[in-house]
């Protein structure tokens, strides 16, 4: 196998992008991670896209040929294109697959992309696509929807462990300190954690600031092999490990549903391929769609004991100039989640910060960073880490 390289990367805004199309967002991501690469459109071999639903939110399916048509891949030079689903873990899942595309020797230059257009749909209905990530007969009919299955989470993790709602806001207060600091975030204000409580609850303990939003947007990378990566950027980001973990799709079947033991399993795949440890990680990005997920995400990943992952968060060691910077980018709470694009965005945002390029929100001397991205409440995860050293 191959080491394989990003020499590209482009997020586009995230938000809710009325007056953009499905396939204006994600031509932008790739256009944009092609020129950042400097590649020209016959170098590509393979393009893997991520996309949870777009059958739902936009009655468009045919998602990989549709990115290849309306990115002037598919007429005369007929790049192979494919979408790639699971659930919010979509994104991840296609990076995973291309970095296997090229690391396999099967293609040299790959786009990995991640797409969705949430905001064209009423809120029911966007609701209800997402619950399909769920299991849909013994959760969704029975009318489970995902701030319930993670307030659930979050009731026993503060049951088992003593985590208070204070610490679940401390959370998404700062991932909007983080977020204020990116230009592409859908939300750049700063909370409190007094917001946070004093928002709307929508299950309980979660309120709605507990909560990441529905979003537009897509975000996209070009991938290498790492004995060319030089030839392309003076700063290739080299992939050191992808790990891919699941567990049971439904809550109720698992061993506790306080520990995502696909996270676990992901993580100490990754961590394994890569020969490093969890200290040996400069910054995360985790897959915060609510607060309690980001204190599991932390815990499940080594970062925290468990149990611990509320204290750490409040001590301030997650936070940017702290032992272990999580979600600079501002997380799916502050930056957005379009749920087939957030494990590439997560992507993005290590590339970024290794190169030195995160601006305010840089994390120092960063020199090693993973990425985390679960589907649904925890059945698929998908874990990498990028390393500025080969």
């Amino acid at each position: 196998m191959r080491d394989v390289a990003i020499i590209g990367v482009k997020n586009t805004k995230f938000g809710e992008l009325w007056d953009r199309s499905f396939r204006d967002v994600v031509v932008e991501a790739g256009v944009g991670a092609v020129s950042d690469a400097g590649v020209v459109g016959e170098k590509i071999d393979a393009m893997f896209v991520g996309n949870m639903s777009g059958g739902q939110f936009v009655e468009q399916e045919h998602i990989g040929a549709l990115i290849a048509d309306y990115s002037g891949l598919a007429k005369d030079i007929h790049v192979p294109s494919t979408r790639v689903e699971a659930a919010c873990a979509s994104g991840g899942l296609a990076l995973r697959q291309g970095i296997y595309s090229v690391a396999s020797g099967m293609d040299d230059i790959v786009i990995a992309a991640g797409a969705e257009k949430m905001t064209d749909v009423p809120s029911p209905k966007a609701s209800s696509a997402l619950a399909a990530a769920a299991d849909r007969e013994w959760e969704g009919i029975m009318g489970a929807t995902f701030p319930g299955l993670y307030a659930m989470i979050a009731r026993m993790h503060m049951h088992k462990y003593g985590t208070t709602s204070e610490q679940l806001a401390q959370v998404a207060v700062k991932n909007h300190q983080n977020g204020q600091h990116n230009p592409i975030a859908q939300y750049k204000s700063p909370i409190t954690v007094e917001s946070v409580l004093k928002s709307i609850m929508v299950a309980d303990p979660l309120h709605i600031f507990d909560c990441s939003p529905i979003t537009d947007g897509a975000s996209a990378v070009v991938l290498a092999p790492a004995d060319v990566a030089h030839e392309y950027t003076d700063t290739p980001i080299y992939v050191k490990a992808t790990a891919q973990a699941s567990d049971t799709i439904a809550l109720h079947d698992r061993r506790d549903i306080t520990t995502l033991d696909a996270s676990v399993a992901a993580g100490k795949r990754a961590y394994e391929m890569a020969k490093m440890q969890p200290k040996d990680i400069n910054l995360v990005e985790v897959h915060d769609c609510f607060t309690i997920a980001e204190i599991c995400a932390i815990e499940d990943l080594g970062f925290a004991k468990k149990g611990e992952g509320g204290i750490v968060t409040q001590n301030g060691e997650t936070a940017i100039g702290g032992r272990i910077p999580v979600n600079t980018s501002g997380g799916l709470k502050s930056c957005g989640h379009p749920v087939g694009a957030t494990g590439v965005k997560q992507a993005v945002e290590i590339v970024e910060q290794l190169r030195g390029e995160a601006g305010k929100r840089q994390v120092d001397g960063a020199e090693v960073g993973m990425t985390h991205n679960v589907g649904g409440s925890g059945a698929t995860a998908v874990v990498h880490i990028f390393s500025r050293n080969r």
